[in-house]
């Protein structure tokens, strides 16, 4: 069936209609904080003790954005006779927001999950270069990053997940064998000592 002309136009304007009817409603910031979705992008938070320095967000940044500083260190060897390693420490993580276009790519590219989204907005400063926000600064940020959502129930579990469980549960049913044979072994000992013994060729 064709449509009838002008029926776009018309509904159209009966969308207008209804919001012009509507009661206009004022967000009362800063007295009343906007109720933001889950997965706004505000600021970018710092987990320090998952980063490993591996330079891969701030090489991957188009803005140029984020400044990585570390030193090497030496760590002792684990076990006698073994060989010693170095490793990076994390001396200074700091991103520019007035650089920043909050394109998510630093995010994405870390390994080792050590920078989430954070929905914190409330940075703003009168001085352009008080915009660049050292480690302890996304720390803090840290700790407002809202939890993951949950997974959809008929989603396939994580291969992680997976693997942890099955290497857990190999684990329970060797344990529970070892016990298994230790009280066997035990039960068969009582049942020696507690059988009688038989009489000698002298005292029978």
């Amino acid at each position: 069936m064709a449509p009838i002309p002008g029926s776009g136009l018309a509904k159209g304007l009966a969308v207008t209609l209804r919001t012009m009817t509507r009661k206009s409603v004022t967000e009362q910031y800063p007295d009343t904080l906007p109720d933001l979705p889950p997965r706004t992008r505000g600021v970018i938070g710092l987990f320090e003790e998952n980063c490993t320095v591996c330079m891969l967000c701030a090489r991957e940044c188009p803005d140029w954005c984020i400044y990585i500083d570390s030193h090497k260190e030496t760590v002792p060897a684990a076990a006698p006779g073994g060989r010693e390693r170095s490793r990076n420490v994390l001396d200074r993580f700091a991103i520019d927001f007035s650089l920043c276009m909050y394109c998510g790519i630093c995010i994405e590219v870390c390994p080792f999950d050590a920078l989430f989204w954070s929905p914190e907005f409330e940075y703003a400063e009168t001085d352009i270069h008080e915009l660049t926000h050292e480690r302890d600064k996304l720390r803090e940020w840290m700790w407002t990053v809202p939890a993951p959502p949950a997974l959809d129930p008929g989603a396939e579990e994580p291969k992680e997940i997976a693997a942890a469980r099955k290497t857990a549960e190999k684990l329970a049913a060797a344990q529970a064998e070892q016990t298994s044979q230790a009280e066997q072994t035990s039960q068969t000992s009582q049942d020696e000592s507690a059988a009688p013994a038989e009489p000698r060729e002298g005292e029978r």
